[in-house]
């Protein structure tokens, strides 16, 4: 039997016969921040941290329906009435992630979690669920394990419900559940990996087109220089822990009228890593890891936009027994510029001409994002007419060399005040005017 099926068989067990079980939450919320979802008070856990917890304690996963009031367990799970087994699962592993007691230090969501599970467990469970359609709660009895027809683990015909596991703690854990010691054996003792972190960067608009290097200061976990990530003091003794035998878990028998059933939990004495120390590392604790402070160099390429990240490989969190470094994500915010408008690799903005300017025509200097070109104004130029600049726009990411373009709109300044002077002027030109039309309108074409 896989060390997750022991300990599954043995929850249930306890449940079946308490109508209370127990599991370890002995998980650590991971330092990283690209796996944190902000929408979600739940952080991801960190498979190399979780196998560092020194000791598993214990908080309840299934919650005891003893005096138990009526409640609507599928408004509890956020589904509909029709909804079916993968549906239910689905919004459950959603909300066990969000009120996971582990996940909300500081806040009291054991009810909730318990609730959850309850839920869970009665409308996965073909039985119980048609039990509760028809007569609610009250019609489930004290526990599901009094519904097995005398089976305390379901057997052909029965129904217990076990809740999986490994989905559970895979979903936490973002993929196997090694962390946790392990399907198939005892927990890993050997390198690795540490976290990837983030930091958000603020870059000037000209950066982001044209690319340039930007210096940050990050803090993060290095490998301690005394024991070279071993955690051990130089010179100390390792041995095989002679508790658990170099498992990493102990074993705990439980006897009951149906016989004795095991159950794992972290070794205390090594902490999970099957291994004795004599002495552990003055420098950093033990945990083979120091945090330091240090400055970096990056290098932003031509061409970003808001939301591009840049990835600066072996910069994160050193891993635990000299594992290798995680990775920095660097997460990019442009700053707003008060000319220029970019769309990708296409640059806008706004120029004004005056009335005269864009009667008669005109020579401008105008402002692009590499400098000031010089450009002509046609004659007749309308108010709101957009000119295009070709190769004038922003690099494209990846090939600096080509770029976009720039479409410059032209606003036309009208006089709101004028002299006498310029009024007679406008009047007598407003009379050519005049003139010219009425001569275009006779003749052949004007009768």
């Amino acid at each position: 039997m896989t060390h997750f099926s022991k300990v599954a068989f043995s929850l249930f067990l306890s449940w079946s016969l308490t109508g209370e079980a127990f599991v370890p939450s002995s998980w650590t919320p991971s330092r990283n921040p690209v796996q944190k979802d902000a929408a979600s008070p739940f952080v991801t856990m960190s498979r190399s941290r979780a196998s560092q917890s020194p000791f598993h304690q214990t908080s309840r996963l299934f919650m005891s329906t003893r005096n138990s009031t009526e409640r609507d367990f599928y408004a509890i799970l956020g589904v509909g009435r029709l909804a079916d087994k993968a549906a239910i699962k689905a919004a459950y592993r959603k909300l066990a992630k969000q009120y996971h007691p582990d996940a909300n230090p500081g806040v009291d969501t054991t009810e909730k979690f318990q609730e959850l599970n309850r839920a869970y467990e009665v409308l996965t469970d073909p039985v119980l669920k048609q039990k509760y359609d028809r007569f609610g709660e009250r019609g489930l009895g004290t526990s599901a394990a009094s519904d097995a027809e005398g089976s305390p683990f379901g057997g052909a015909g029965g129904r217990g419900q076990e809740v999986d596991l490994g989905d559970i703690f895979d979903s936490f854990f973002g993929g196997g559940s090694s962390g946790m010691g392990g399907r198939n054996g005892p927990r890993r003792s050997g390198p690795i990996v540490g976290d990837d972190l983030r930091f958000d960067l603020q870059v000037d608009f000209k950066t982001a087109v044209f690319g340039g290097e930007e210096k940050v200061r990050i803090r993060h976990l290095e490998t301690c220089d005394t024991c070279t990530g071993s955690g051990v003091k130089p010179g100390s003794k390792v041995s095989m822990c002679t508790l658990c035998n170099g498992s990493g878990v102990t074993v705990q028998v439980t006897r009951t009228p149906l016989g004795n059933f095991q159950t794992q939990q972290t070794c205390a004495t090594c902490r999970g890593t099957g291994e004795r120390v004599d002495e552990y590392c003055g420098t950093c604790g033990g945990q083979g890891v120091n945090q330091k402070t240090k400055q970096i160099k990056v290098t932003v390429p031509a061409g970003v936009e808001d939301g591009n990240k840049l990835r600066v490989r072996g910069e994160g969190d050193s891993g635990p027994k000299g594992g290798p470094a995680g990775d920095l994500y660097i997460f990019l915010k442009v700053k707003e510029d008060p000319t220029f408008r970019r769309e990708g690799s296409e640059i806008y903005s706004d120029t004004t001409v005056s009335y005269l300017d864009a009667i008669l025509g005109a020579s401008i200097k105008t402002p692009v994002v590499d400098g000031e070109v010089t450009i002509k104004i046609p004659a007749g130029t309308q108010p709101g007419q957009v000119m295009r600049l070709k190769g004038n726009g922003a690099p494209r990411l990846g090939n600096a060399d080509s770029r976009g373009d720039h479409y410059l709109t032209i606003n036309i300044d009208i006089p709101k005040d004028l002299s006498k002077e310029e009024e007679n002027l406008f009047k007598q030109l407003k009379d050519l005017r005049d003139q010219k039309g009425k001569r275009m309108g006779s003749g052949i074409f004007g009768r």
